[in-house]
């Protein structure tokens, strides 16, 4: 039995989790996959009853009881600045040691992207970004602070276990998924000390698979590349703040965040998967959210429980339905989220 701790979060995450939930049981299912959910209030509305987003002992529940857990977006604007945020999604990725934020980006329907000439599943790639070091570590501080002579400073940390596992994680996934190249996007050339880290480490791991192609690029060269020509790269892995920027560009190569899932994986232990969106705020309550994103998520989580014709069951019920035109109005169709979690729900096995 696989035991699925949920969080459906704030704003519209309570219109497209349930439709998510509801497939990612309907799938398991048919495979006859046993899964159990328990459902958590932690987030905005916990935070303002409480002063708390999560309780502090919300990592040990999860590691103790769980094997994932499935969020939803996170905010809200009754609470200002992003302590819930900090609190609950932060604070889950960092309790849990989720070191690689794994986004697949593939490409359902030629008119779902920018790029001319692009067709169904030529653009398929998956970005690995490191998920606990970087710019975003939040070492720093400010001095003359509210004067004109103000000084920020921002540390950025790379550490060799940090790189080498997340690095490792993108070749072991290429492999297992019969991925066929690895693109490590860093920035040598200019970083003095980060850069030839991740190309020492990207030389020795690289070595471990000697069947999947793997290159290394400057991050502008990627992020340029990846929009002249998609079809040159599979998995990229890089760190945190270039796979932030890095994962946008590839989401709006493929229709946007409302087809975007992720995961934040911990290879040796309990991982977290949600959307990429936000709330939504503005169309809350409207019924028209895209359930698309949380409900490709919900594969991923199948497939790294070990359930893949699970996952690949959504994958095609997905397919089918956004070629067939049954869509959300933000690519393209005018259908319902219930309308279109249902479409979905009906082309599976």
């Amino acid at each position: 039995m696989a035991k699925i701790a949920v969080i459906r979060g704030d704003g519209i995450a309570n219109e497209v989790m349930p439709e998510a939930e509801e497939i990612l049981l309907a799938a398991a299912n048919t495979v006859s996959f046993p899964v159990d959910f328990t459902h958590f209030d932690w987030g905005s509305d916990r935070y303002l009853r409480e002063g708390r987003g999560m309780p502090e002992d919300a990592c040990d529940i999860i590691r103790e009881g769980f094997d994932a857990v499935f969020q939803g977006a996170i905010g809200d604007p009754r609470v200002p600045g992003s302590i819930v945020q900090e609190q609950v999604i932060m604070g889950i990725r960092n309790g849990l040691d989720a070191y690689a934020n794994v986004r697949p980006c593939r490409l359902y329907h030629e008119d779902l992207t920018p790029l001319k000439g692009r067709g169904k599943g030529e653009i398929d790639h998956v970005v690995f970004r490191e998920n606990t070091e970087g710019l975003y570590v939040n070492v720093g501080g400010l001095f003359k602070q509210g004067t004109p002579d103000e000084v920020a400073l921002q540390e950025e940390i790379h550490t060799y276990k940090g790189v080498e596992r997340v690095v490792r994680a993108a070749f072991s996934f290429a492999e297992r998924h019969g991925r066929r190249k690895v693109t490590v996007a860093d920035k040598a050339g200019g970083l003095r000390f980060a850069g030839p880290v991740w190309r020492r480490v990207w030389e020795e791991v690289r070595a471990d698979f000697p069947d999947i192609e793997t290159n290394a690029m400057h991050i502008d060269a990627v992020a340029m590349e990846i929009i002249r020509h998609p079809g040159d790269f599979d998995v990229i892995v890089t760190e945190n703040m270039f796979g932030d920027i890095l994962s946008d560009i590839t989401s709006a190569l493929v229709g946007g965040v409302g087809l975007a899932p992720s995961a934040n994986l911990n290879m040796e232990g309990v991982s977290m998967f949600e959307p990429v969106h936000g709330t939504a705020p503005d169309i809350y309550g409207q019924g028209i959210a895209n359930p698309v994103a949380a409900i490709l998520t919900a594969a991923m989580l199948l497939d790294h429980l070990g359930c893949a014709e699970g996952a690949a069951a959504i994958h095609r019920a997905v397919e089918e339905a956004i070629e067939a035109g049954e869509r959300t109005g933000d690519i393209g169709g005018t259908l319902s989220t219930r309308a279109c979690g249902e479409a979905i729900r009906k082309r599976l096995p």
